[in-house]
């Protein structure tokens, strides 16, 4: 969960999973967290939803370790 002051600059984020508040400075996040924001489409029961949530590293990790296929992971070479 994101909140944002009225002049637009990130304000704070939460983890939706565990509450977990993140650091956030200067309106920069400075943790690790999975930012989700899915449109949901036709064929689903929630057609026309947009659903938006943020995931500590740590709760990212206990939900992905209950797939029972593995989350394909690529090695990023260039970070900006």
């Amino acid at each position: 969960m994101r909140k944002y002051k009225e002049n637009g600059q990130l304000e704070a984020v939460c983890c939706n999973m565990c509450g977990k508040k993140m650091v956030v400075k200067d309106g920069i996040l400075r943790e690790g967290t999975a930012r989700f924001d899915y449109v949901w489409d036709y064929f689903s029961e929630k057609d026309g939803e947009v659903h938006h949530f943020d995931l500590c590293e740590e709760c990212y990790d206990r939900m992905t370790a209950e797939f029972c296929i593995p989350v394909d992971i690529e090695e990023q070479v260039e970070l900006l």
